[in-house]
């Protein structure tokens, strides 16, 4: 349980802490168009409403989770929450 707990504060401090990093260096521009409204050619680059992005990245990832999950964690057990952790 220790290891979850730390695993879980790790996540959320990286979050933050790479998240202002990120910020500092790159910027935020808020009124800048995307490359979805600046290069849109149908195809590649299609300007979509947000609740279907989304629905997109949830598909993805509810899509290999339940496979690729189990395996892992029977193969490494807790060196796989390790690798979720640092490796993201």
């Amino acid at each position: 349980m220790l290891l979850l707990l730390t695993c879980i504060i790790l996540l959320i401090a990286g979050y933050y802490v790479y998240g202002t990093f990120v910020e500092k260096v790159f910027g935020i521009d808020r009124s800048r168009p995307t490359p979805a409204i600046t290069e849109a050619d149908g195809v590649d680059f299609v300007e979509m409403p947000t609740w279907k992005v989304f629905l997109i990245q949830l598909l993805d990832i509810a899509g290999i989770g339940p496979i690729f999950g189990p395996i892992l964690g029977a193969l490494y057990g807790p060196q796989a929450l390790l690798w979720v952790v640092f490796g993201s």
